[in-house]
């Protein structure tokens, strides 16, 4: 019965996706699909036109030059895409950094210098008088013992 009301336990803190972090998970891969399918399209029809008989060779040296100079400047347009992505990125790291981490580093500094000082505290008023007392009576006992003021036998 124990192990029951554990597994029913650790199922109700099992969180479920919001339904509109999944709608936008799907929209995200319909998009990505959509984007792909065209795409093949494209590449397809490219090839249809390039090597369809009724063309002349120099015709089709042209198509697929200007086959190629389009696809270049997809790519092109891609990269430029993906590096203004990294930008926005970076951006918010550094809003991060600076908004959220910095202050926490500030309060870690200012706990580890509390915790010197009382560690310096403790070290003059607890450990030193102890470490003095210690060494009176350790003096105390080495005089009697010198003096031979207790008798042992």
């Amino acid at each position: 019965m124990d192990t029951e009301t554990n597994e029913n336990l650790s199922q109700s803190t099992q969180s479920t996706p919001d339904p509109n972090y999944l709608r936008k998970q799907r929209l995200i891969i319909a998009g990505i699909v959509i984007i792909g399918i065209i795409t093949l399209g494209l590449l397809v029809t490219g090839l249809v036109f390039l090597l369809s008989p009724s063309l002349t060779s120099i015709d089709t040296v042209g198509r697929l030059r200007d086959i190629f100079i389009i696809l270049m400047a997809l790519e092109a347009l891609l990269i430029g895409l993906a590096l203004i992505i990294l930008m926005i990125q970076i951006a918010r790291l550094t809003n991060l950094l600076e908004n959220e981490v910095k202050p926490i580093l500030d309060s870690t500094n200012e706990t580890i210098s509390n915790l010197r000082g009382t560690t310096k505290f403790l070290s003059d008023n607890l450990v030193e008088p102890v470490i003095k007392l210690n060494e009176v009576i350790a003096v105390f006992q080495k005089v009697t013992d010198i003096l031979h003021v207790t008798r042992k036998r």
